[in-house]
């Protein structure tokens, strides 16, 4: 595992965004929401995400697996070394992160990065989410505007 082939794991999740953050931290998100981080300079760890309660516990007593610092109260681990889990093993755990974190986002959140992720297989669809969301939130304006306009 190394830092490439991990971002270009994690961003081929629908909706997910990478930033720096404390520093030297490569962090992925889903909705504002992390899901894994990966330190970009030497470290004690070389990843860390979030498991569910069952992986938590089984990881955590696997070598080289430890819960994640300041996160293992969220059900973090973390890797002390790249090769504690085959690629196999770590593409499943980071999906499972990533869909954890997306089930606890906002209805409409996730509603709005599933529909990137199915209007972006269909052809001809050139309305994005985001433009109905706005298109949405014009004519709630409007409606407020015309309702304010009667009641004078």
């Amino acid at each position: 595992m190394d830092v490439d082939w991990l971002r270009e794991l994690c961003l081929s999740f629908a909706g997910t965004t990478e930033q720096i953050q404390w520093g030297y931290d490569l962090v992925f998100k889903v909705g504002g929401k992390m899901f894994a981080v990966t330190p970009l300079e030497p470290a004690p760890v070389c990843l860390s995400f979030k498991a569910s309660p069952e992986n938590f516990a089984e990881l955590t007593e696997r070598q080289n697996i430890i819960p994640a610092p300041y996160m293992a109260r969220a059900q973090w681990v973390a890797l002390q070394t790249r090769e504690a889990l085959t690629r196999d093993e770590l593409t499943r755990l980071l999906q499972e992160s990533y869909e954890i974190v997306l089930a606890k986002l906002p209805r409409k959140t996730q509603e709005m990065i599933s529909g990137s992720r199915t209007s972006a297989g269909r052809a001809g669809n050139k309305k994005t989410p985001i433009s109905k969301m706005r298109r949405k939130k014009a004519l709630k304006k409007k409606a407020a505007k015309e309702k304010r306009a009667r009641g004078r």
